[in-house]
């Protein structure tokens, strides 16, 4: 009887396993899942209770907010008075629908303006700062460039298997890409989406998946470093810029730029006023040259007439 009832055990065993390790997020490794009845699988972000869907790319909001968590279990405790004024990954707030809130603040209530990815678009400001929309980033610019090569790739092969890439990995619809251009070593390419329709994933949240595969922390579960082929050939990308146009033009102030431009004025001011004084100076050497020329010339006349 207990060998039969080992056989039975161990059955049992071998068909849970496939099921508990079907429950994970494919398009989220921070993801947190758990089996809620039978073949039923409910994934939530880690650190909040946001549901997430796992069929599609999570909202790059959420992914900064699990990411500042990771963080946060690394690292010592830090003082509450401590400061952290970066343009970079901070913890932002977020709408239950993913997006980004227009107001974000650090710890020291110090808050800025934010567009619809996340990026600042104002001067940092105090608590009372009004951000009375949220403005949508409607063009993005990836800029790369590929390693050294003896040839160069095929133009048309570079626009397939880049545009194949963004459709197969991030799910996005080719319609939102406007163009690819290639300029070996570099690959220009810029997605266009005025709006973002609900069964559609935002070209803010494509970027940023496509951002952390080229920087070789994958978001995606399998963790599988980004191989991009073209025509059989690997495209091994070396450099990634991306750039952020809104609906809006951003709302900085003139400080910068003024304090700027006084910057060159006055250096401007310095040389021509150096170069006068200069000039004053040569021209003051020279007539007193002149005069003692003209003096000694005198002299040598006169000595002359009464010899």
């Amino acid at each position: 009887m207990e060998p039969l009832f080992g056989v039975v055990l161990a059955l049992i065993v071998a068909a849970a396993s496939p099921a508990d390790d079907s429950c994970t997020c494919a398009t989220n490794k921070w993801a947190v899942c758990a089996q809620d009845g039978p073949g039923n699988c409910i994934c939530r972000l880690a650190g909040s209770d946001h549901p997430v869907d796992c069929s599609t790319l999570t909202s790059k909001c959420f992914l900064m907010k699990a990411e500042m968590m990771r963080l946060k279990e690394k690292r010592l405790w830090r003082p509450p008075q401590g400061v952290l004024d970066s343009d970079g990954i901070y913890n932002p707030d977020c709408e239950d629908s993913g997006a980004f809130k227009a107001r974000q603040c650090n710890q020291s209530s110090t808050c800025w303006c934010v567009n619809s990815a996340g990026v600042r678009r104002t001067e940092k400001g105090g608590g009372s700062l009004n951000c009375s929309e949220l403005v949508r980033t409607r063009w993005i610019y990836i800029e790369l460039k590929h390693k050294r090569r003896s040839s160069a790739f095929h133009v048309p092969d570079v626009t397939k298997a880049l545009t194949q890439l963004f459709e197969s990995r991030y799910k996005l619809h080719p319609k939102y890409i406007a163009a690819i251009k290639y300029d070996p070593p570099l690959i220009q390419i810029r997605l266009h989406q005025n709006k973002k329709p609900s069964w559609d994933v935002d070209i803010a949240d494509v970027a940023y998946y496509f951002e952390k595969d080229v920087n070789n922390d994958s978001v995606f579960h399998s963790n599988s470093k980004l191989a991009v082929s073209v025509n059989g050939d690997t495209l091994a990308i070396d450099k990634l810029w991306i750039y952020y146009v809104d609906e809006k033009p951003p709302e900085f102030c003139m400080r910068q730029l003024a304090a700027g431009i006084s910057a060159v004025v006055t250096v401007v001011l310095l040389t021509a006023g150096v170069g006068i004084a200069v000039l004053l100076i040569l021209r003051w050497l020279r007539t007193r040259t002149y005069k003692k020329f003209e003096c000694k010339e005198m002299r040598e006349m006169k000595a002359t007439s009464s010899e």
